[in-house]
């Protein structure tokens, strides 16, 4: 996804060490509130809320971050998801448009591109539009000739590598640098007749390298390079690796790791046997609880501080929310209304729908929800959830429609962060004992493979009656 570029070359001066701001506008969001993300690591994709405010009356809104470094952040309104880098003690001015009216509607979440104004041309942004820009440009002539020519690709491909290295050799940014390097790395992987083995894309671009955390294109290349490891690995490390998931030994793994050529770098290793072991987690062949036990000993003692974070991060996200799993519990708590807990709705199956009522989109779905809500209620349950905050009378009015249980929720619930709740409307379906069955659940309206989850209700509606 590329960013839009309006205006330009006027600088902008810091305001106060490390603090960040985004000044912006949202035609189509007043009222709404408007968030910003941080990506916690590009290993578990996590993210987390580093800032949000309220859109005005007249369409603008400011956001305050603070950052030390340079990231990538996330801006999230709605159901539309934008992204921009910044850079410490930047300011930018932004437009945070809607979704194209040619694009069709997503229940997961739509990307809009952020456009923005008066940007300098030493910004961080600036820069990675020009370069994106310049790879749309090349692959747009040449792309076709890996089929048609594949040599002449190649020699067209190392022209453009030659000239992007001294177009950018005497940059001083190293966020850039490094996304830019590993942009390169990643062409480098499309097929073509002189492109480099394995081993040889492991010295040229990895060996000597730092591990970039924060750096998005370098996180993307590694997942991408060290894709299904224990595969690859030779017999006897692929049973030294077995044998030490057995134990519950990451220390044995490590050396079952070492080796291999690609993963002779310790941090670099411990970061790969990490990922590694998650690849594995839903397969039949390795302990479960094992490598549960792995990750936790590995959350809070690891080479790198940086793995102890991913370690935790990726232990949650094979564990939670996944089909079987336990889902987490909730409190839900309004005035005038009964407080009720996810042990009050496991008599029957149960229906949760994450709603905004201000969505248009959102609530073209009602119907139908309300519709299967009469048609299954003796076998389901349904439960809507809302982010708490001023209402239109409009929404207000589709709140009180709803035949069954609603709650307004803070935004700083817990609920939101325990069930991943990225975009609105997302729907999860829990079973009678408290587990999932599945999340994100499929809605009342077809995904890309025009299925629903009317499907699913009417097989538990038939088990049950059969039962």
């Amino acid at each position: 996804m590329r960013h839009f570029l309006f205006l330009s070359f006027l600088v902008f001066s810091g305001i106060s060490a490390g603090q960040v701001t985004i000044q912006g506008f949202a035609p189509g969001y007043v009222g709404q509130e408007i968030e910003a993300y941080r990506v916690i690591d590009y290993i578990s994709d996590m993210q987390e809320k580093i800032a949000s405010t309220t859109v005005e009356s007249d369409s603008s809104f400011t956001l305050y971050l603070a950052s030390e470094i340079t990231q990538k952040v996330i801006i999230k309104s709605k159901n539309n998801t934008g992204f921009l880098f910044i850079q410490p003690e930047a300011k930018y001015s932004i437009l945070f448009p809607e979704k194209d009216e040619y694009t069709a509607y997503r229940p997961e979440g739509n990307q809009v591109e952020v456009g923005f104004y008066n940007l300098d041309s030493t910004d961080i942004n600036y820069k990675m539009l020009g370069f994106q820009r310049w790879i749309d440009y090349f692959l747009g002539n040449n792309y076709h000739l890996k089929s048609t020519d594949s040599g002449k690709f190649s020699k067209n491909l190392d022209g453009f590598k030659s000239r992007v290295e001294n177009a950018y050799k005497d940059d001083a940014s190293s966020y850039f640098k490094t996304h830019v390097r590993f942009t390169i790395a990643s062409m480098d992987n499309i097929p073509h007749s002189e492109q480099k083995d394995r081993y040889s894309k492991y010295h040229f671009y990895i060996k000597h390298t730092p591990i970039q955390y924060n750096n998005e294109a370098y996180m993307l290349y590694i997942k991408d390079f060290y894709q299904k490891m224990i595969p690859r690995l030779s017999n006897e490390s692929n049973q030294l690796v077995y044998e030490g998931i057995l134990k519950s030994s990451p220390s044995a793994i490590m050396k079952g790791f070492g080796t291999e050529y690609t993963l002779s770098k310790l941090g670099l290793r411990e970061l790969i046997m990490i990922k590694s072991l998650t690849e594995v987690y839903h397969s039949d062949d390795y302990p479960q609880t094992n490598i549960i036990s792995i990750l936790d000993s590995l959350s809070f003692r690891t080479i790198m501080p940086e793995n102890a974070v991913i370690a935790k991060n990726l232990k949650l996200r094979i564990t939670e929310l996944v089909p079987g799993g336990k889902a987490p519990n909730f409190v839900l708590i309004n005035d005038g209304k009964e407080t009720k807990t996810l042990q009050n709705f496991q008599e029957k199956f149960l229906y949760v729908h994450f709603f905004d009522p201000e969505s248009e989109d959102g609530t073209k779905e009602l119907p139908l929800l309300i519709d299967m809500h009469e048609r299954f209620k003796n076998e389901i349950q349904f439960l809507t959830v809302i982010r708490n905050r001023d209402l239109s009378e409009r929404a207000l009015e589709i709140m009180n429609s709803i035949p069954w249980d609603n709650y307004q929720l803070k935004s700083t619930h817990n609920i939101w962060e325990n069930y991943h709740i990225k975009a609105f409307s997302q729907y999860t379906l829990i079973d009678a004992a408290g587990y999932i069955v599945s999340s994100p659940s499929l809605g009342p309206t077809p995904n890309g493979e025009y299925e629903t989850i009317d499907k699913t209700f009417f097989q538990i509606q038939k088990g049950m009656n059969q039962e």
